[in-house]
């Protein structure tokens, strides 16, 4: 059954010697789509780039991450709307909220936020978000909004069950990465991960970031990829009580559908065998 790696950032850095090569590894270890989030203009662009030179089921999100807030200019937005018209954008974000680390100001982080918020509504295109440690303010902006959403996707959910039960509530989709498989700080996602209803769970690396730390052997190079994704997908399916392959089957479903992907790309998935 196919995976569908929900966020790889292929424009790290980490990956600019082996980009091919982390591609056939993950397509080799079942993972046939991968979503490219973008993290500020530049990297948006290099994020576009890469989905047409890859003849790999590539997309990419474009946006300003909450670290890189402090960038924004009067042309960022501009500039964003210009990458969305690009056929694989099928997204705006990461956007969104970041108090843990707080590289960019509050202010500078909110405003760079309703900005990708309003114009993921101009452009009709879904919301890729991220949030750490900002949950309150988080839901006060998001809830402006909410009745003129598209379909919006919390990513790399690392919170507590009131802020997952509130996203739930909101109708938006969550994403699980391999933080669900580190015993010092993801335990507490072993319980919280069966309340996400079946129509709203994807699954993601985040890679080069939370390599699984349950992976065994432990590997040499600390850096994750999506050819792990299996490895997380497993994990997910036994703290839901679910089959492997069931979840496979609709956390696919669940990506196609957020992305709006036509019949051409769902035949891409190879069928079970």
């Amino acid at each position: 059954m196919a995976l569908f790696d929900f966020c790889l950032n292929l424009t790290s850095s980490q990956f600019k010697d082996d980009q091919e090569l982390v591609l056939e590894r993950a397509k080799h270890a079942g993972v046939s789509h991968c979503l490219i989030a973008g993290s500020d203009l530049a990297d948006s662009q290099h994020a576009v780039e890469l989905c047409s030179q890859h003849s790999h089921n590539l997309y990419a999100t474009v946006g300003v991450h909450p670290h890189n807030a402090k960038g924004w200019q009067d042309n960022t937005r501009a500039g964003l709307q210009a990458l969305a018209q690009c056929n694989e954008v099928l997204a705006i974000g990461e956007a969104g909220l970041d108090f843990h680390r707080n590289l960019s100001t509050q202010e500078q982080q909110e405003h760079a936020f309703r900005q990708q918020i309003e114009l993921s509504i101009e452009l009709g295109l879904p919301l890729f978000l991220h949030e750490r440690d900002a949950h309150d303010r988080f839901r006060e902006i998001i809830s402006e909004y909410h009745s003129a959403l598209q379909a919006t996707v919390v990513h790399c959910f690392t919170g507590d069950r009131i802020a997952l039960e509130c996203y739930i509530e909101m109708g938006f989709y969550i994403g699980i990465t391999g933080w669900i498989c580190d015993e010092r700080r993801g335990k507490h996602l072993h319980e919280l991960v069966s309340l996400i209803p079946q129509d709203r769970l994807l699954i993601e690396t985040d890679a080069p970031y939370l390599l699984p730390r349950s992976l065994r052997p432990k590997p040499k190079n600390p850096r994750n990829e999506p050819s792990h994704l299996p490895h997380i997908s497993e994990h997910i399916a036994r703290h839901r009580g679910d089959d492997k392959l069931e979840l496979c089957r609709y956390s696919m479903e669940n990506a196609l559908r957020f992305l709006r992907l036509t019949q051409t790309e769902q035949a891409a998935v190879p069928e079970e065998s």
